[in-house]
């Protein structure tokens, strides 16, 4: 299955203390499904079936990261499923035989880092126009890493220049994202993208052509 977009995409979701095991083991949910996040998008259940079942072909573990950093592997996941909530996963971490795993540990049982975020790659996707929500319908799991901060607050500017080079205008609220991350105060994201965002968006609706929109915003995106 040839990939819809080649950047390597992350989903946080948290999970609670008390499923960190003293023996470095613990559970979680990798994803949620039917839930809009902050880029306005929904993951459909049964997106991760395919993935899953060419990993378990594998018989190797998924790799657990550190902070979506390849070069930082704690651990592994050795159970994977979906269920009605979203992907389960069982995992553990090499607390005595790698440093960073330890820490990990540490922090997760006291709180202090919360957070399994998903590295993957869209295969199949569907756009709802009307209310502006992209479904993401089969994906290509890679990784699942320990994080302390949600991914969308890491990576908005690569994903709404993504987004345009992808020939997908974004929507209000993720422009405003990604205006904050670029360093404008939350006063002047708003503006920015309620007045400017706004008329290019009104723009396409109303000569029903989005090629000249998505120059103006990609010229804008790489100036910052």
């Amino acid at each position: 299955m040839k990939r819809k977009d080649a950047q390597l995409k992350y989903k946080q979701v948290g999970f609670k203390a008390d499923a960190v095991n003293d023996d470095g083991t613990f559970t979680g949910y990798g994803s949620v499904f039917g839930n809009v996040d902050s880029y306005r998008e929904i993951v459909a259940p049964g997106a991760f079936a395919e993935s899953l079942q060419l990993i378990k072909q594998s018989g190797d573990p998924l790799p657990a990261l550190w902070q979506h950093n390849s070069g930082e592997p704690i651990g592994g996941y050795d159970i994977l499923e979906e269920d009605s909530k979203g992907l389960k996963v069982s995992g553990f971490l090499l607390k005595d035989e790698v440093k960073r795993a330890a820490e990990a540990f540490a922090l997760m049982k006291r709180r202090i880092i919360k957070g399994l975020s998903i590295g993957y790659y869209v295969l199949e996707d569907s756009w709802n126009e009307k209310d502006r929500i992209l479904t993401l319908t089969k994906l290509e799991l890679r990784e699942i890493s320990i994080v302390t901060f949600p991914a969308n607050e890491l990576a908005q500017i690569d994903s709404v220049k993504s987004m345009l080079a992808a020939g997908r205008l974004p929507t209000l609220p993720e422009f405003e994202d990604f205006l904050r991350e670029a360093g404008f105060s939350n006063t002047y994201s708003k503006a920015i993208a309620g007045h400017g965002l706004r008329k290019l968006l009104d723009q396409r609706e109303a000569d029903g052509k989005s090629s000249d929109v998505l120059k103006q915003l990609e010229s804008f995106s790489l100036s910052l």
